[in-house]
């Protein structure tokens, strides 16, 4: 849902001997985040007492040390061997694990080569034309992962986030045992950061089950499984607990202005770049949520562990079964672009919209195209929405939370103002969310809906 690799912050002391330098890190990108390759040294332990460090050796006062001498003779006896005593370690975790580890696969976003590429193949003697077919091929853009929901023939169909596949010019699933399949986008969700892919599903012998996450209950264990810095770690476990059951985030478009609210599941299961898209099970095997985001650090620049979320399997079934149907998700929309009336200046909202100093939030109406939901309710430049079916609104994001619930032909009530007077209207939703993006064009300070 994202490049934030942890560091060890131990306190050590500043004699200890300095590792081995180890080779710059490549970059690469995971789950559409930048990340680096992990490169693994040996950490050197702090030095105890009075010792000092030299060439990486402890010495110490040899006063108290006893000279008695070292035995001589063969080193035979110091050989060693193992216990041929066995301890059963199976545990729920292990069984949920087992259960669903084969239905786990890992995503390959590939994209063409940025075209800066070949500017610079031309820069040392290459042709414009060896140059073009260079652009022309694939490269690995980004990995995420993914879970197999379904099997039907042949046909296998994998379940991930919308931000794992967004911009792919082509798609690999890597599957757990290792092999790897073209796949096939089936449809796509960016509202609820959702999409559905589908692979020849030959030799896919294990499909995941989802459980109901209206029933999971905070404290019960929870297990993350994906692959966090991409195919090299996949079918990765992690276990937590479910932390909150309903946690209400902000979600962002690619440029990252706020487009609404989404209620979560939050663990403190570890999740990484690359797991997106994966699954967290519950003990019993069962899928209770699509992992898509995690925070790591605040507004401060304070680091958070802990923090990771999930899309609930409740609305994962309802959006996949949407894009299975018709490849995307039909939402109504009212037809107009809007910004927050938080953004208005006071002596505008007096001048302009003749507002009462008692209404305080809501979002301003910039446009209502013609023959939209909205324009044939009555609404027109410069009225300020209050509330809609019965919610307040209190900004864009609350207004699109509040229309998204509802579906296409349904009829809503909206209070809004109108030159300074409040008005209430019926707004009969026929206009999709696609259509509106199709007709309307926007500023980049509004918003559309």
């Amino acid at each position: 849902m994202d490049n934030n690799n942890n560091q060890n912050n131990d306190n050590t002391d500043q004699n200890q001997a300095t590792p081995t330098p180890t080779p710059e890190p490549q970059k690469r990108q995971r789950g559409g985040l930048t990340l680096t390759k992990v490169a693994i040294t040996a950490l050197v332990a702090g030095l105890l007492g009075g010792g000092a460090a030299y060439g990486g050796i402890t010495y110490m006062n040899n006063s108290g040390v006893n000279d008695t001498a070292v035995p001589a003779g063969s080193n035979k006896s110091g050989n060693a061997s193992t216990s041929n005593v066995t301890v059963n370690v199976s545990s729920q975790s292990t069984k949920a694990f087992n259960k669903v580890k084969g239905a786990m696969v890992s995503v390959i976003n590939l994209q063409k080569e940025s075209s800066s590429s070949s500017t610079l193949g031309q820069l040392f003697g290459e042709s414009s034309s060896s140059s073009s077919k260079s652009n022309s091929a694939l490269q690995e853009a980004s990995e995420g992962s993914g879970v197999v929901y379904k099997k039907s023939g042949n046909s296998a169909y994998i379940v991930t986030n919308n931000h794992v596949v967004s911009g792919s010019s082509a798609l690999r699933v890597v599957t757990s045992s290792g092999k790897q399949l073209q796949a096939k986008l089936v449809g796509k969700d960016s509202v609820t950061d959702l999409a559905v892919l589908k692979v020849n599903g030959a030799d896919l012998k294990t499909v995941a089950s989802f459980g109901d996450s209206d029933k999971i209950k905070v404290g019960e264990t929870a297990l993350a499984i994906g692959s966090p810095l991409g195919s090299q770690y996949a079918t990765s476990l992690t276990e937590g607990i479910i932390s909150a059951k309903k946690r209400t985030i902000e979600t962002t478009n690619s440029s990252g202005t706020q487009t609404g609210n989404a209620t979560v599941i939050q663990t403190d299961a570890a999740i990484n770049p690359g797991n997106s898209g994966g699954a967290l099970i519950n003990v019993g095997g069962q899928v209770v949520g699509i992992t898509s985001s995690k925070i790591a650090s605040d507004a401060e620049g304070t680091s958070v562990e802990g923090m990771g979320f999930a899309i609930p399997s409740n609305e994962v079934v309802n959006i996949i079964n949407q894009l299975v149907k018709k490849g995307k998700v039909v939402r109504p929309a009212l037809g107009i672009t809007y910004v927050d009336l938080a953004n208005v200046s006071s002596s505008q909202q007096k001048s302009i919209l003749k507002l009462p100093t008692s209404v305080q939030s809501g979002v301003v109406v910039m446009s209502a195209s013609a023959g939209s939901p909205a324009k044939k309710a009555g609404l027109t430049k410069y009225d300020v929405i209050t509330s809609m079916g019965g919610h307040d609104i209190s900004d864009q994001s609350t207004l699109r939370d509040i229309l998204y619930k509802y579906k296409l032909n349904d009829t809503v009530s909206m209070t809004y103002y109108h030159n300074g007077k409040k008005k209430t209207t019926k707004v009969k939703l026929t206009e999709t969310s696609s259509q509106l993006s199709s007709s309307s064009s926007s500023t980049s300070a509004s918003s559309e809906s």
